[in-house]
């Protein structure tokens, strides 16, 4: 017996599954694909999240760190958002005078 194999038996903590805290019928995103969705770097969607321009996604928490689960629901809020609120190019609309 060498000793890669009485290390083989033993349970690695990383070896577990993580199971998130949302239902996986639903599609979910990251915070970078949603950004990437709505064409705007992610640094602007986490502004705009820290703001309160957009509403703050689930949170889910994990051992070490807390990631945002991005439902169909909060793409589109932030879609809307985006379009009433936001030019490609020029950065924010400019308030009418």
């Amino acid at each position: 017996m060498g000793r890669g194999d009485s290390q083989a038996s033993i349970p690695c903590s990383l070896d577990r599954n993580i199971k998130y805290a949302h239902s996986t019928d639903m599609a979910s995103y990251s915070t970078g694909q949603v950004a990437q969705e709505l064409g705007i770097d992610k640094k602007t969607l986490l502004r705009w999240l820290y703001a309160g321009k957009v509403a703050e996604p689930k949170l889910v928490k994990m051992p070490a760190s807390a990631i945002r689960v991005w439902t169909e629901r909060d793409l589109k809020r932030a879609m809307q958002f985006k379009e009433q609120n936001y030019r490609k190019g020029r950065g924010r609309k400019k308030s009418a005078e």
